[in-house]
């Protein structure tokens, strides 16, 4: 009996561990691609991937609004190019700047989707 009851903790845990494995990995290739390499489908399909993940084992019913206005803006900053006055800096920091955002928000909207649908499921759903 004992036994079942910890399988289930367990399972709870390693969810939450791969959820933030995922979250962690997530941002680190965002800064890494958005540094180092531009326009790689391996990195838009790994940010995708981890996204998912995310979406599906870390956030909860209280964090989809806080998660939906990140993303939105995330998105919205992600298509603009807000950064491109630093160019004039030099180094092309804008440049870098803006592909990480746009990283970042790659690796949201999966997120954001799946916390979208469940929101409206649970408004939707009868009694």
């Amino acid at each position: 009996m004992a036994e079942q009851a910890k399988q289930p903790d367990f399972m709870k845990r390693m969810a939450g561990m791969i959820g933030l494995l995922a979250f962690l990995g997530g941002m680190i290739l965002s800064i890494v691609g958005g540094i180092w390499y531009h326009d790689y489908s391996s990195f838009t399909l790994a940010l995708v991937i981890m996204g998912i993940l995310v979406g599906l084992l870390n956030i909860t019913s209280k964090e989809v609004l806080p998660l939906l206005i990140a993303a939105i803006a995330l998105i919205v900053i992600g298509l603009t190019k807000g950064f491109a006055p630093l160019d004039q800096l030099g180094g092309g920091a804008g440049d870098k700047l803006n592909d990480i955002v746009a990283y970042i928000a790659i690796f949201i909207t999966p997120a954001a989707i799946i916390s979208a649908v469940r929101a409206v499921w649970a408004v939707a759903r009868p009694g």
